[in-house]
C-alpha cells in the first residue's frame, strides 16, 4: 500500500519568470556568488528561478482544471502594463534562502502584487508585507546585503505555478499576460 500523508505537497503561487536569457545569466550569478562566499548549498535549477507574487495555498491533493480557471479569470482582470525589474542586491534571509534583492528597481512587483491580491482575496485589505525577492539557492551561512552588477528583464506576464513540495518540480498551469 503506498504511503499516504495529509502533509500538503501541491503548492499553487502566480510568479514573475525571468526570460531564458536572464535566467541562464542569473543561474551563473547563483554559482559566482556561491564559491565567492563559500557556501554550500545547492543552486535552484534555472527553469525553477522565479518571483513569487501571491501565494495561493498548499493542499494535498492538485488543483482541478475549475480551480485553474478561476484563478486565471481572476487574474486575468488585473490592469498592469508590462515592466521593468532590475535586482542589484544579494543577501540572506532568516530562513537561510540566498536571494537576490533590489531597491527601485523592484516597485513594479510591489504594485502587481498588491493588484493581484486585491483581485485574489476574497476579501480585499490593505497592503500584505512584501519583499520581491528571487532566491537562488538555501544555506546555513548567512551572507550580508552585498551590492551586485543589476540583473533585469521585462516582466509581460504571470505565471500560475504548482510546485510539488519536496519534489524540485514546478508545472506551469496558467498565464496571464499583462495588460
Amino acid at each position: 500500500m503506498p504511503f499516504e500523508s495529509s502533509r500538503p505537497v501541491h503548492r499553487l503561487f502566480w510568479a514573475a519568470l525571468p526570460d531564458c536569457q536572464t535566467a541562464a545569466a542569473i543561474a551563473e550569478v547563483a554559482l559566482r556568488e556561491r564559491g565567492r562566499h563559500g557556501l554550500t548549498g545547492r543552486p535552484l535549477q534555472t527553469e525553477r528561478l522565479h518571483v513569487t507574487l501571491y501565494h495561493v495555498g498548499d493542499e494535498a491533493v492538485p488543483p482541478t482544471d475549475e480551480l485553474v480557471e478561476n484563478l486565471a479569470t481572476r487574474a486575468s482582470a488585473v490592469v498592469m502594463p508590462p515592466f521593468r525589474v532590475a535586482f542589484n542586491r544579494a543577501q540572506s534571509f532568516r530562513n537561510g534562502a540566498f536571494v537576490l534583492a533590489g531597491d527601485d528597481g523592484v516597485i513594479g512587483l510591489d504594485v502587481l502584487h498588491q493588484r493581484l491580491s486585491d483581485e485574489l482575496d476574497w476579501q480585499p485589505r490593505p497592503a500584505r508585507r512584501f519583499t520581491p525577492h528571487l532566491t537562488l539557492l538555501y544555506d546555513r551561512q548567512r551572507i550580508a546585503e552585498q551590492p551586485i552588477e543589476a540583473i533585469s528583464w521585462t516582466v509581460r506576464e504571470m505565471v500560475l505555478v504548482e510546485s510539488l513540495v519536496g519534489q524540485t518540480v514546478h508545472r506551469h498551469l496558467a498565464r496571464v499576460t499583462l495588460h
